[in-house]
């Protein structure tokens, strides 16, 4: 039986390319210094294939942050809410310090305070991988490990935001025994009842 369907047909492979160019690019230069011509060249395609498919930085931007967000390992599942939580926290330690996710994170992210698009696709990227995570927090719930109403995107923001201060504000060393003391604080948190939404908190409290 024939198909018409290309898996890492042409497409793909020059998407890839274009997108790691751009990468590459961010990482070493900003999103100030990315051009869509030298993302070409790099990317070795033609520039009017890149200003066709992308048409501007920020369309690019935000079809690089869609591709990590895709490309972005699955949660985990060890059976317990720490374990899951310190697995997610390990995979985003390993992206900041990494040479190149690292720099082409700070650079999207200081991209993002003044630009609404790329703000708009870092958002994106977020929501995507918050949402692929969350479901640990569920299953939680109903073992039993922390209380009904917890809101698992509170509980995952909070294993990743002390990274992020790592990353850009703190300059304090970006390890593995940083992520687990994030992940086991956010798992702490969760099961005294921090995260329970607040309207839940105040429809027992009123009862």
């Amino acid at each position: 039986m024939t198909s018409n369907t290309r898996p890492g047909g042409r497409t793909a492979r020059v998407r890839a390319a274009v997108l790691g160019a751009a990468g590459d690019a961010l990482a070493e230069r900003g999103l100030a210094g990315l051009d869509l011509a030298d993302v070409a060249r790099r990317a070795e395609v033609g520039k009017t294939t890149v200003y066709r498919r992308w048409g501007t930085v920020t369309g690019l931007v935000a079809d690089l942050l869609l591709d990590m967000a895709e490309q972005s390992l699955p949660r985990s599942d060890t059976g317990t809410l720490e374990g899951d939580l310190r697995a997610n926290a390990r995979l985003v330690q390993r992206t900041l310090a990494d040479p190149r996710q690292g720099p082409l994170f700070k650079a999207v992210i200081a991209a993002a305070t003044s630009d609404p698009r790329t703000a708009a696709a870092l958002h994106g990227f977020y929501d995507t991988r918050i949402r692929e995570w969350a479901p640990c927090v569920d299953l939680a719930v109903r073992r039993g490990e922390v209380p009904p109403g917890t809101d698992a995107h509170e509980v995952i923001r909070a294993v990743s935001a002390p990274l992020y201060y790592r990353l850009l504000a703190s300059g304090d060393p970006l390890d593995e025994a940083a992520a687990d003391r994030a992940a086991g604080a956010a798992a702490a948190a969760a099961r005294v009842g921090v995260f329970v939404r607040t309207a839940q908190v105040h429809g027992v409290a009123g009862g």
